[in-house]
């Protein structure tokens, strides 16, 4: 795997460059669609590649743990094969999943016990079975297991549990290293910078992580309910320590607004449920601001969904037709919002990296910062 940093900002952190893997390039920054159970909700993958454009999808290694297993996902011949996605893909760890879903968990030395969201089974995660899970799920990156502590985390609890999350880490890396792909391409193993919303934490994780030398590294532990910009700082304390010639991955955030500020911050790659989940609520948002579809005011709105819009729906179905979709419950209009929404993330972080490249994004992000919080 090669990060390839092309042109930086002059007025702020912003960076645009190229990750190559071996299911092909990326361009950063990116937005990445989550898959939870090896698809985007709602969406054909034709439609998350050709419409939305996207280039790499998240997978999620504690809903394919539970189901289909990875018996089943071995004998496809890994996620890529199993799914018919034929692009780049990340699987995170679990950790953040059995923090928020799986009830009854257990942290120990070994690993951390849960049970299961689904049915109540009793399963244990440890770091190297995390690295065995996600060898066989296949996918481009890998995240090292961790665990994600709440946001208002006291200090005494941040610093017990980056503690633990250290160690895991040196046992995810020693087991990466002594296992190899399943499938003939590469995987990376990217760290979790952790510490919750205490500078000297963070700053002690970032130096921790930046030991390993890796292929990449993430930022976890945010938007779990610590305040917006207590956010950006720890990205700013965090990514002030992490090497300029790898690419840095936000986890689990966020609005566009969040995205635009992670970019200035020197942010590379994003992903959230935020466009799918919202999309099926009927929330679009588009560059001038976030509409809500089910409000009456568009019922007789027939011009398009999104004139500026790159997917096929949001020239082709009025607002007043969407409108109706939602008001009636229709699949459809979960379906439409949802490519709208993913698009539009896509088509946003592409205009940073074009703005990144000329020069200007500062300006242009502070523009579209106002733009984007707009209620239509």
């Amino acid at each position: 795997m090669e990060f390839i940093l092309q042109h930086k900002d002059p007025s702020s952190q912003a960076r645009a460059g190229v990750l190559r893997t071996d299911h092909g390039e990326i361009l950063t920054p990116i937005f990445m669609p989550v898959g939870t159970a090896a698809t985007v909700k709602g969406i054909y993958h034709r439609d998350v590649r050709d419409e939305a454009r996207a280039q790499i999808i998240l997978a999620n290694t504690y809903h394919l743990y539970l189901r289909p297993g990875m018996e089943i996902i071995e004998k496809a011949g890994g996620v890529h094969r199993f799914s018919t996605w034929e692009g780049p893909m990340l699987t995170d760890s679990g950790g953040f999943q059995v923090f928020s879903l799986a009830a009854c968990r257990k942290l120990k030395e070994e690993g951390c016990h849960f049970r299961s969201h689904i049915d109540g089974s009793k399963h244990l995660f440890t770091p190297e079975s995390v690295i065995d899970t996600e060898r066989t799920i296949g996918a481009d990156i890998m995240m090292a297991f961790d665990e994600c502590p709440p946001g208002d985390a006291p200090r005494d609890y941040a610093a017990k549990s980056l503690d633990l999350t250290e160690r895991w880490l040196d046992r995810c890396f020693e087991r990466y290293a002594q296992t190899a792909p399943k499938y003939g391409h590469y995987q990376a193993l990217f760290p979790i910078v952790q510490g919750c919303t205490y500078p000297d934490l963070r700053a002690r994780a970032a130096e921790n992580a930046k030991r390993y030398n890796a292929d990449g590294y993430a930022i976890g532990g945010l938007a779990v309910g610590e305040p917006t910009e207590t956010m950006y700082e720890m990205i700013e304390v965090v990514n002030a320590i992490l090497p300029d010639n790898r690419p840095r991955y936000l986890m689990g955030v966020g609005t566009p607004v969040n995205i635009l500020e992670g970019i200035d911050r020197g942010v590379d790659m994003f992903d959230c449920v935020m466009p799918t989940r919202n999309g099926r609520n009927g929330q679009l948002f588009t560059a001038e601001g976030i509409i809500n579809i089910r409000n009456k005011k568009w019922e007789d709105d027939f011009s398009p969904i999104d004139p500026q819009g790159t997917a096929f729906v949001d020239t082709l179905y009025s607002k007043a037709y969407l409108h109706h979709l939602c008001v009636c419950g229709e699949m459809l209009a979960a379906e439409i919002a949802s490519l709208h929404n993913i698009a539009f993330y896509l088509r946003l972080v592409g205009m940073a990296r074009e703005h990144i490249a000329a020069g200007d994004f500062k300006a242009w992000k502070e523009t579209m910062v106002a733009k984007l919080q707009r209620r239509l």
